[in-house]
């Protein structure tokens, strides 16, 4: 296939974080909107890379890419890193994964009991058992509409649990460089997520230089003259670049599959 027609979105999510499709609804919705490739980035997790998943990919003609986008800390701001072309097996990915989840299950008990301090009682038990993956905070929002405390799951987190609302927790943190040096260990390459939602815009530089791989260029529906600086920074410091849509499926509906994507020739710089 050649550049023009070939077209891969590289960020969604699944059951298996935060999304509300499974690895195998992912494919065939990428198939539907006749996307090349694709690469399912859940949040701290690898548990979508099934031999059954990458089988299913190929039958369906989709180019499936390995990835996950892992939580870190830099100067007290929340910052996303992407991987992609990684062995999922490999100890130090599976490592730091487990240590994620380990990380949101008290993060996530905590914001619990914020909530209950305020009167609002939400079982833990309960809330892993309706997700089919990691608990995440759009599942304690989920809880909350079913509650009847918030009519969605945007006035959830802008209300309650969003980054600036009164039970927002941050977690513990782990640093870029000991992040980086897990993906390079496993043989990929990292990129940093989504800058266009940095806010301080000379932080990016700094990570960067944290022998980051790649930008992620062209990210949801952010306009050309927003993802113009990325480029040219990509360009100018040797970086690869990647995009995608940061599809999420009902949780983020904003954001539909195949509104960012990256053509064949970045596609395989990635894969190389």
């Amino acid at each position: 296939m050649d550049n023009e027609c070939f077209r891969a979105d590289l960020h969604m999510h699944s059951t298996f974080s935060d999304g509300t499709l499974t690895p195998f609804e992912l494919i065939e919705r990428a198939k539907s909107l006749k996307l090349s490739g694709i690469s399912i980035t859940d949040h701290d997790s690898v548990l979508a890379y099934t031999p059954d998943v990458f089988d299913f990919a190929s039958e369906q003609e989709i180019e499936l890419m390995t990835g996950v986008e892992f939580s870190c800390r830099f100067e007290e701001t929340t910052i996303h890193i992407l991987a992609y072309n990684f062995d999922p097996l490999a100890d130090s990915i599976v490592t730091l994964c487990a240590r994620h989840v380990q990380r949101r299950e008290r993060r996530n008990k905590t914001i619990l009991e914020r909530l209950r301090g305020k009167g609002i009682i939400i079982d833990y038990d309960e809330l892993v058992n309706s997700a089919k993956g990691a608990v995440g905070r759009p599942h304690i929002a989920n809880a909350l509409i079913k509650k009847g405390i918030v009519s969605t799951i945007q006035q959830a987190f802008d209300q309650l649990i969003g980054d600036s609302s009164p039970c927002y927790v941050p977690g513990e943190s782990v640093t870029i460089p000991e992040t980086l040096e897990v993906i390079h260990q496993a043989g990929g390459k990292a990129f940093i997520a989504h800058p266009h939602l940095v806010r301080k815009k000379k932080m990016v530089s700094r990570i960067v230089d944290l022998k980051i791989d790649g930008i992620e260029v062209y990210y949801a529906k952010f306009p050309p003259h927003r993802e113009s600086g990325w480029l040219a920074m990509a360009k100018e410091k040797g970086l690869l670049i990647s995009g995608g849509s940061d599809f999420h499926g009902d949780y983020k509906e904003k954001n539909p599959m195949g509104c960012s994507w990256v053509n064949k020739e970045a596609f395989n710089k990635i894969c190389q």
